[in-house]
């Protein structure tokens, strides 16, 4: 088997009613005749782009690898435990909700669909919708989805670049227009569409409704002031800390010293996604990897320790999967 390494992903651009040709500011270059709502970077499916692995599924490696790529803190060893893609709307989403765990299992699936929100970009008035009001309940919901009046029950949030979104599973949620989002999520693709706004598109109202949780503990999580590190030069901060991921938030001046494992003792893959700038992930007797904004780079478990070398200034997410259980984030509506 060939040595694991540093792993450029190509992103897989996703076709979506709700997406827009212009992906800038984070992919200017690219052009598509179909409108794009996504960009995957670590699904199953996505596709490595460098070194002897390259055309190599995520999926593949995981199956072929286990604990030397996903690490001891992954629940299963066969499979990645993180999917992070760029999502940008360009009209409002289908309302929708995610199981959790325990709903899921009921259904025959392994895991639920937690997931959180970085806004990379904001337009003014970029709203998102996260939960029902205060005392609405899921027969009333039903209700209102057939009398087309389901938005008027959500609670609808302003955001603004650099917020964090904790998105439990069971919340009834959807994205409107004029933001570019970085998800983080459990990997699972288990959507159910509850309001599409008469696009047409199926509806999944049994098992949809079946799974939203009137309390939950969604929102804006409240952060920490970012910190000086390893010599002043660069800055950290925590996005969000929660059972399922960890995503923090690096601007890096100077080359920084990363490591696969936290202070549980556990490894994990760390997903490492540029922003802004330019950089070079480095480690010792490996090919470097150019990490440019809108790549993702997947920085095997076995690998221990990395560098991350920015070419002037380089604003990157570096989110993993916690080796101990951590409690639901901190949050605010």
């Amino acid at each position: 088997m060939e040595k694991l390494y540093p792993l450029l992903m190509l992103p897989g651009f996703d076709p979506r009613p709700w997406g827009t040709h212009d992906l800038s500011p984070i992919y200017p270059n690219h052009k598509f005749e179909e409108k794009i709502g996504e960009a995957w970077l670590t699904g199953d499916n996505c596709i490595i782009a460098n070194g002897p692995l390259t055309g190599k599924t995520l999926a593949q490696l995981s199956e072929q690898y286990e604990r030397e790529l996903v690490g001891a803190a992954a629940r299963d060893s066969r499979r990645f435990p993180l999917l992070m893609k760029f999502l940008f709307p360009h009209e409002k989403l289908s309302v929708q909700v995610h199981p959790d765990d325990e709903r899921a299992r009921q259904v025959g699936q392994p895991w639920g669909k937690t997931e959180c929100w970085y806004v990379a970009h904001a337009k003014p008035g970029a709203q998102i919708a996260l939960g029902l009001k205060p005392g609405v309940t899921v027969a009333q919901l039903e209700h209102a989805i057939h009398e087309n009046l389901a938005e008027e029950l959500l609670n609808w949030l302003n955001v603004y670049a650099g917020d964090m979104i904790y998105v439990a599973g069971g919340t009834v949620h959807t994205l409107g227009p004029g933001s570019v989002i970085v998800e983080t999520q459990q990997q699972s693709d288990t959507t159910y569409r509850l309001y599409d706004y008469g696009r047409g598109r199926e509806l999944h109202l049994k098992e949809g409704l079946a799974a939203v949780k009137t309390k939950v503990a969604s929102g804006k999580v409240i952060r920490s002031a970012p910190v000086q590190i390893q010599g002043g030069q660069n800055r950290s901060s925590s996005l969000v800390a929660a059972p399922y991921f960890v995503v923090e938030m690096f601007e890096a001046k100077a080359a920084l010293e990363l490591n696969t494992g936290d202070d549980s003792g556990k490894s994990s893959a760390q997903i490492l996604v540029a922003v802004e700038g330019c950089g070079v992930v480095e480690v010792a007797g490996m090919e470097p990897v150019t990490l440019a904004r809108g790549d993702a780079v997947v920085v095997p478990a076995c690998v221990k320790t990395f560098t991350v070398r920015p070419q002037w200034t380089l604003e990157f997410l570096r989110a993993y999967v916690p080796g101990k259980s951590l409690p639901e984030p901190e949050t605010r509506m």
